[in-house]
């Protein structure tokens, strides 16, 4: 059963959309402007519940105030963070999200003292602006990585390094031409990660 929690954070209030399950605890939040109920998210959701693993879908104070632009990294990060802190939970703890919502992961890991990262479309560039590259995110995570990227993405592919994973599904940012793709490898990386904790 889904527990809807809205807990304060530095920058207002944010909201976790909480289904506990049997092992560890999956957090996954949205992109800049988009919200939790991508297909992508859900999918994933869907499986990570069918496997026993708990899961929560954030939205973000400055989404839960309407807003669409996220702030900068700092302040988003502290309330993302400050959310991750109010959550109890038993076992491994996984953070996650897609394009933005996958960079706040992976800056934040070390700190919430996560097991993983699911990057999904992690946003390595702006498009058509490979020199603004945002690697050093990924490789400031802390944590073994897995980054699931659509073959076209326009915000580029990130490489494959020690401690990340990168699996290339069909389709572009949105991962939604195959989100069977999508599920599938994120579900192996979980449940691995989970059972080495």
């Amino acid at each position: 059963m889904t527990e809807t929690l809205t807990l304060d954070t530095p920058a207002g209030p944010g909201t976790v959309e909480l289904d506990r399950g049997d092992v560890g605890l999956v957090l996954l939040t949205h992109g800049a402007g988009g919200g939790v109920h991508s297909p992508d998210l859900d999918a994933v959701r869907d499986a990570l519940l069918g496997h026993g693993v708990g899961v929560g879908l954030v939205t973000q104070p400055y989404r839960a105030a309407g807003r669409r632009t996220p702030p900068k990294p700092g302040a988003q990060d502290a309330a993302w963070l400050a959310l991750v802190r109010e959550l109890d939970h038993d076992g491994p703890l996984i953070l996650g999200g897609r394009s933005n919502g996958a960079r706040v992961a992976c800056r934040t890991a070390v700190e919430a003292r996560a097991t993983a990262v699911v990057a999904l479309a992690f946003p390595l560039h702006p498009p058509g602006r490979p020199e603004k590259s945002r690697v050093a995110e990924l490789d400031a995570a802390g944590v073994p990585v897995l980054v699931v990227q659509g073959e076209r993405d326009p915000f580029g592919l990130p490489p494959s390094a020690a401690g990340r994973d990168v699996v290339v599904v069909p389709g572009d940012h949105a991962l939604k031409r195959d989100t069977a793709a999508v599920v599938d490898a994120v579900t192996a990386f979980v449940t691995s990660q989970i059972a080495r904790a």
